[in-house]
């Protein structure tokens, strides 16, 4: 295995606390990236070479990236979490998700410029398939169908940004990773709270698509993008797309929860917005075929079943 220098922007988010160690473990040289000085000391556990970064500041990312002189940046800027996002807001996924969206944008040019200042020549970035793909034909999408931008919604925005980081990415040659909703360590504990209080409700039929991911199994896709210098878009995602009306429920029974309620579309729509309608009763899946044939990668959760009653049942009675 030949070392890699490896700078991930994003380290101490919750994936890039997964995918350090995996990196470091591999023989690789990682330098991470955080926010704010309390978290050096988590990535030095790691295993990395931590150091303070805005992703906003052109001046910021590239000190960083050139003081780290890597040869691989690994994208995984954002700012979904509570400290950075506040309480999730599906309804509102404008308001909620916009600093991601300018992580995605202007964060995504920062790093390129870096890269391109630097000589580094791969770049890794994180994109989203969950239920996002468009919405016409089969419930299973592979890379070559178009992501659903959800044009007049608030959640436009969004997936204007997935799609300009996407872009800029494969022009510079690069991996655009698209990863499935995550679960694991840390990535879901709003959404069990809310299906232990039956406030995640079943909408309409429930038939829409979503693909899942466990954080360790995204970190492992990552690493083999990152030594084999993948190019072009692959979906990160387990071997089960599913419908709302059958993920849900064994979600709240891996959780000891009573069995979701379910709201008919119209009042879905009031309550909860457009997108959580279209996640519940239209959404896409996506098939991680391309990212098993070209990677060589093998999930550890091949499905969230599993993944769903280990992770739950590994919580403090």
């Amino acid at each position: 295995m030949i070392t890699v220098r490896v700078f991930v922007a994003g380290g101490s988010g919750v994936l890039g606390r997964r995918l350090v160690p995996q990196l470091v473990a591999r023989g690789h040289q990682v330098t991470a990236t955080t926010t704010g000085a309390a978290r050096l000391g988590l990535l030095e556990k790691l295993g990395a070479d931590g150091v303070v970064m805005d992703g906003l500041d052109a001046l910021s990312v590239g000190a960083a990236v050139a003081a780290a002189r890597p040869d691989v940046i690994v994208h995984q800027l954002t700012a979904i979490s509570m400290a950075h996002a506040g309480k999730p807001d599906i309804k509102h996924p404008d308001r909620w998700f916009a600093l991601t969206n300018r992580l995605r944008t202007e964060g995504t040019d920062h790093l390129l410029a870096a890269a391109e200042a630097t000589g580094v020549r791969h770049v890794v970035a994180q994109s989203h398939a969950s239920w996002n793909g468009i919405r016409e034909g089969g419930w299973v999408k592979t890379e070559e169908d178009p992501l659903d931008l959800l044009a007049g919604t608030p959640a436009y925005g969004g997936m204007l940004a997935l799609r300009h980081l996407e872009d800029a990415v494969l022009r510079a040659g690069g991996a655009a990773l698209r990863y499935g909703a995550f679960y694991g360590p840390g990535a879901i504990d709003d959404q069990v709270e809310l299906v232990r209080r039956r406030q995640y409700p079943l909408v309409g039929r429930a038939t829409g698509y979503s693909s899942w991911i466990h954080l360790d199994d995204a970190a492992s896709a990552t690493v083999l993008a990152v030594e084999q210098r993948a190019r072009g878009v692959f979906n990160v995602v387990d071997d089960e797309p599913a419908p709302a009306a059958e993920w849900l429920p064994y979600l709240a029974e891996c959780a000891g929860a009573k069995r979701p309620l379910r709201l008919p579309v119209w009042l879905a729509r009031l309550v909860a917005g457009e997108q959580a309608v279209v996640i519940m009763t239209q959404g896409r899946g996506f098939s991680n075929a391309k990212a098993r044939r070209e990677l060589g990668w093998e999930p550890r959760y091949p499905s969230w079943r599993q993944g769903f009653k280990e992770e739950l049942a590994q919580e403090p009675a």
